[in-house]
């Protein structure tokens, strides 16, 4: 797995920083269950996300984040994603999976560094000390097909970015715009 002997989050190094009503929230989930799910919901700009803070602390595994469906459904993916690492089944780079979406397989691909401030400032926020280990989570297509493949349709790609491409060498689109 990932080496770092001690975890610097909110909830093992006491800090003078003052904490809002999301950072406390996520701090009771992460002691309760051991994980907490961030929904950032899709607006005008463009599609939604979702992602999990706490794996890393609770399990030493890396974060998940999955894009571009509801983030109900999202949640739910998430939640037995991070049941299966909690059973054991630790998230690794390219891995496929098949006990997120009924039916068909993701595939975990590790996030490179440079998208964490744009989409991960919740989960920098808690660990306080990054880096800390991503993986996306990539669903296919009714067909079974990835935003990789021969045949994926555009709007596939668009609904979910290559994270493991860093940010400045992806195409644009929404998840390039984000600061």
């Amino acid at each position: 797995m990932f080496d770092q002997p001690v975890c610097h989050c909110l909830l093992c190094v006491e800090r003078d920083v003052e904490l809002d009503e999301a950072d406390l929230s996520t701090m009771r989930h992460v002691r309760e269950r051991g994980w907490g799910i961030i929904l950032i919901p899709e607006d005008e700009d463009g599609p939604g996300w979702a992602f999990t803070v706490g794996l890393w602390h609770t399990f030493r595994s890396p974060e998940a984040a999955m894009f571009g469906l509801r983030v109900e459904v999202m949640k739910n993916c998430l939640n037995t994603l991070a049941d299966g690492v909690a059973a054991g089944r630790h998230l690794v780079a390219d891995q496929a999976r098949d006990d997120v979406i009924r039916n068909y397989s993701v595939v975990t691909k590790a996030v490179d560094t440079s998208w964490y401030r744009s989409l991960f400032g919740m989960a920098l926020h808690f660990y306080q000390e990054p880096p800390l280990p991503f993986m996306e989570v990539v669903w296919p297509d009714a067909g079974g097909r990835y935003p990789w493949d021969p045949g994926a349709t555009p709007k596939l790609r668009e609904l979910q970015p290559s994270l493991w491409i860093p940010k400045d060498d992806h195409a644009p689109g929404p998840w390039t715009k984000l600061p």
